[in-house]
C-alpha cells in the first residue's frame, strides 16, 4: 500500500508540474528540439527492464504501449500550434489540465484493478511503457504539426 500511495502522489506531482511547464513553454517559440527531447530523456527509464523485478512479457509490453497510444489521442487533440511574430508557438489548452488529471485518475483505477494480480515491479514496468507510448505518440504528432507549420512559415517568408 505504501508504494501505491507513493507512486500515486508522485504521478500527481508530475501531472501538476507538466501543467506548469506547458503553460510556461507556451510563452516561448516551439522548436524541433523542444518537441523531441522529452521522449528521448524519458527513454532512459527503459533501463529499469535490465532488472528482473521489472521485466514483463511481450504481451504486456504490447498491451501497455497500445493503451498509451490510445490515451495520447486526447493530448494530440488539444495540442495546437500557431504562427506569431514569424515564430511557431504552442497554444495553451484549457482542456490540458483536465485531460492530465483524467489520465491520472484512469491510471489509479487501472493500478487498483491489476495491482492485486501483477507484482509491483511488473506494474511499474507496464505503467512506464503506457506513459512512454502516450508521450512518444503525442510528440510525434506534435512534430508533424510543427513541421507542417514550419513549411508554411518558410513558404510565406520566401514569397516576400
Amino acid at each position: 500500500m505504501f508504494w501505491f500511495i507513493t507512486s500515486t502522489v508522485g504521478a500527481a506531482i508530475m501531472a501538476t508540474s507538466m501543467i506548469f511547464f506547458r503553460l510556461k513553454a507556451a510563452k516561448r517559440p516551439a522548436s524541433v528540439k523542444k518537441i523531441i527531447l522529452p521522449p528521448l530523456f524519458m527513454s532512459t527509464g527503459a533501463l529499469m527492464f535490465l532488472f528482473p523485478m521489472f521485466q514483463i512479457s511481450w504481451y504486456q509490453v504490447l498491451e501497455a504501449f497500445s493503451v498509451g497510444v490510445l490515451c495520447s489521442f486526447f493530448l494530440i487533440k488539444t495540442s495546437k500550434f500557431q504562427i506569431r511574430n514569424q515564430a511557431i508557438y504552442l497554444i495553451p489548452s484549457k482542456a490540458f489540465a483536465f485531460i492530465l488529471f483524467s489520465l491520472l485518475l484512469f491510471r489509479i483505477v487501472v493500478k487498483l484493478a491489476i495491482g492485486s494480480h501483477i507484482s509491483f515491479g511488473e506494474t511499474s514496468g507496464m505503467f512506464f511503457l503506457l506513459a512512454f507510448g502516450m508521450i512518444f505518440t503525442w510528440r510525434i504528432a506534435m512534430l508533424y504539426k510543427y513541421l507542417q507549420l514550419e513549411k508554411e512559415l518558410n513558404t510565406k517568408v520566401n514569397n516576400f
